[in-house]
């Protein structure tokens, strides 16, 4: 069994600085998220600028292109949950709708074959499918939580319960433990929202 305090000490020089303000920028905006504060889209913006260069240097090369992507749904999401709702109001929590379902399954499951394909045999990729399905299932929780859809929160616990092992693997020790951290944030948002949307009336409940 390895020496707790030892190891510990390894995975903290093994961490960069970048990485360290990466993570905490990624806890504080999922947190955001989570509360329903508009300030997520800001530091998720800045967040996932950081992140482009963590995953670029540890050959995750879906979830680096992934970053870019996020920079744009946050933008979108930030006007979304401003103007977004019933005559171009404030955005409320709404269940998903079922085209929304299966268009989402569809990419994720093209996206995950056609880019693992692409990683593995023309890039040193470290998980190519693994990386690729990931990715998609991000993209299809982050278009969701822009439309402020309750079981945005299902996709990213699925999807962190993948990264984190991942991520270990591949010496991202802190990044490891954030994505442990979103699984926590995942579920006290799935919460959170779900009692924000019985508060309201079912004709506010209704999907946009």
């Amino acid at each position: 069994m390895l020496d707790i305090p030892t190891s510990f000490a390894h995975y903290w020089h093994a961490t960069t600085p970048l990485e360290l303000v990466a993570v905490v920028t990624g806890f504080a905006c999922v947190w955001l998220a989570a509360r329903e504060s508009l300030w997520n889209f800001p530091i998720a913006i800045f967040s996932c600028l950081l992140f482009v260069v963590v995953y670029f240097r540890a050959k995750l090369y879906a979830d680096c292109g992934l970053q870019g992507l996020f920079i744009l749904l946050s933008g979108y999401g930030w006007y979304q949950w401003l103007y977004g709702g019933r005559d171009a109001t404030e955005l409320r929590v709404t269940h998903a709708q079922g085209r929304e379902w299966l268009l989402g399954a569809a990419f994720a499951a093209l996206f995950t074959l056609g880019f693992g394909y692409y990683l593995r045999y023309h890039t040193d990729a470290a998980f190519p499918y693994i990386d690729s399905f990931t990715t998609a299932g991000s993209i299809v929780a982050q278009y969701l939580l822009t439309r402020k859809r309750l079981e945005n929160w299902l996709l990213w616990l699925l999807v962190d319960v993948i990264y984190v092992p991942m991520l270990w693997y591949k010496d991202l020790y802190f990044v490891s433990l954030l994505y442990f951290l979103y699984l926590i944030l995942a579920a006290y948002g799935y919460w959170q929202w779900r009692r924000e949307l019985s508060t309201q009336l079912p004709s506010s409940a209704a999907a946009v």
